[in-house]
């Protein structure tokens, strides 16, 4: 006799809705999901260096601007420490914390996704986790035309 085993299944674009599914050796519990993808994620590793950025800075917030250098990597600031503009829009938030970015690079990276990450190295920027040997970076991947279709828009700073 083969043993009961247990699978959950999300998938994404449908109603909302649960169907179990019970097989003689297999039980499916199928989640469908009528969410907007985000625009930005975040890895776990990335997390941990935000709590404890947080821990020590209070309230944190992101931003990416279009700038040389390190300009074009996530800048992490206590919140209200960057001054945001009308040029700025506001992707979605990482973790707590509102994520902006200026709007000509939005316009490069609007049919993309972004995954924050953190990796070893020291970067020259303000961005607060400099200190620690780390800097954040983007990853990312190009939505599909459905997931582009369901994106929420960008929220404009008003400065």
């Amino acid at each position: 006799m083969v043993e009961s085993q247990k699978l959950d299944v999300v998938l994404s674009s449908w109603s909302a809705a649960s169907i179990p599914l019970t097989l003689s050796f297999l039980t499916l519990n199928l989640q469908l999901s009528n969410s907007m993808p985000s625009r930005v994620l975040i890895t776990d590793a990335a997390a941990a260096v935000i709590d404890q950025l947080r821990a020590v800075h209070g309230p944190l917030m992101f931003h990416q601007s279009g700038g040389c250098c390190d300009g074009s990597q996530p800048m992490c600031y206590a919140a209200g420490e960057f001054r945001l503009g009308r040029s700025d829009v506001k992707l979605g938030e990482i973790h707590g914390c509102p994520f902006y970015m200026e709007r000509s690079q939005f316009e490069c990276w609007q049919h993309t996704q972004l995954t924050i990450d953190v990796k070893p190295g020291r970067g020259s920027s303000f961005s607060l986790e400099i200190p620690l040997g780390l800097r954040f970076l983007v990853d990312s991947r190009v939505f599909t035309p459905e997931e582009t279709a369901g994106l929420p828009p960008v929220e404009p700073v008003e400065a």
